[in-house]
């Protein structure tokens, strides 16, 4: 008789590993204290129905802490058995920016610590290793570039008009609506388009949501690109520069550049001798961090609900971050 282990059972659930910086230029994270387990971890709870990992990971934060945070880089998964088949959690490092703590069934104690006495102090060997990768240097904690694709736009052979004034389908126009639902988890400061209508339409209800002008950039256009590669790969650069403050740019490109700007930062598939043109789906979203050899790409394949969430439907929500080229793909 199988059991549900035999039939590998997994649970999802998601999490931040939270930090502010110190005084004395360091990071501090904080770590909280579970009643019902009495162990110190990370805060973290699993998938409702239909949701995505980074949703849930932010919206479980912000319900056990009661602070308000901004996501960054995508940190590990971790794994560990249950009675009958195993837990799956994904974490995301998380700047704090607001909130206060207050107690509640959950949570009844949060510790702000340097991240060696907090990585003492945690109950759990996973949690630990999630610490280890918020004090890496090697890397940045947070994006400050959102490389968006556009959404679908139809059948460009059916399409009568002049292409660049082609606009998005209707699946394009939700994947534009969960786009501005979704990316201001990542505290968005700027919105920048190429030239054409499906660019435009696809950034539109984010720049809504945020009160903030839709700005073109021509330069990171398809064609545009393809001419002059130094100029795109020039505002690419400036908009990786570290900043005084913190904020992440939006821009919204095309199929034909995404991949080669990718290509020009070094992002290409482990292990394989001929680089391969990263992946950029229609509505799919990278974000990016740091420079050429010290570059976080997160690959965002849609924000749909996560396969394995409870009775949600199908879909996929491919993650993945590393040291520039080190790492990307698709989960689910």
């Amino acid at each position: 008789m199988s059991t549900e282990a035999d039939t590998g059972l997994v649970v999802r659930a998601a999490g931040g590993a939270l930090w502010r910086p110190a005084d004395d230029g360091t990071v501090e994270t904080a770590v909280v204290h579970r009643p019902r387990y009495d162990d110190w971890s990370l805060p973290k709870g699993k998938l409702d129905a239909g949701e995505h990992a980074l949703t849930a990971a932010v919206r479980e934060v912000t319900e056990e802490t009661g602070l308000g945070v901004v996501a960054g880089r995508r940190s590990l998964r971790t794994e560990y058995a249950l009675p009958v088949g195993a837990k799956r959690v994904d974490y995301w490092l998380m700047r704090v920016v607001g909130g206060e703590f207050v107690a509640n069934q959950e949570v009844d104690r949060l510790r702000w610590l340097p991240l060696p006495e907090a990585a003492a102090l945690v109950t759990h060997e996973a949690d630990r290793a999630v610490l280890a990768d918020l004090g890496r240097t090697d890397v940045p904690r947070a994006p400050t570039l959102l490389l968006v694709r556009h959404g679908r736009a139809g059948d460009k052979s059916r399409w009568e008009g002049h292409d660049d004034l082609r606009p998005l389908d209707s699946k394009g126009r939700r994947q534009a609506r969960r786009l501005a639902e979704v990316l201001p988890l990542f505290g968005p400061t700027e919105v920048f388009t190429v030239p054409r209508t499906r660019c435009r339409q696809t950034v539109e209800p984010l720049a809504e949501r945020l009160g903030l002008p839709v700005q073109d950039l021509p330069e990171l256009g398809e064609q545009e690109f393809a001419a002059d590669p130094q100029a795109g790969l020039a505002v690419v650069n400036r908009l990786l520069s570290p900043r005084g403050t913190p904020g992440v740019s939006v821009v919204c490109s095309q199929g034909g550049a995404i991949p080669s700007v990718l290509l020009s930062l070094g992002v290409g598939r482990p292990g394989v001798a001929a680089r391969l043109h990263p992946p950029a789906a229609k509505g799919s979203v990278w974000a990016l961090g740091g420079r050429p050899g010290e570059l976080a790409a997160d690959y965002y394949r849609d924000f749909e609900a996560d396969p394995d969430a409870p009775e949600s439907a199908p879909g996929s929500a491919p993650v993945q971050a590393g040291r520039t080229g080190s790492a990307f793909g698709s989960q689910g």
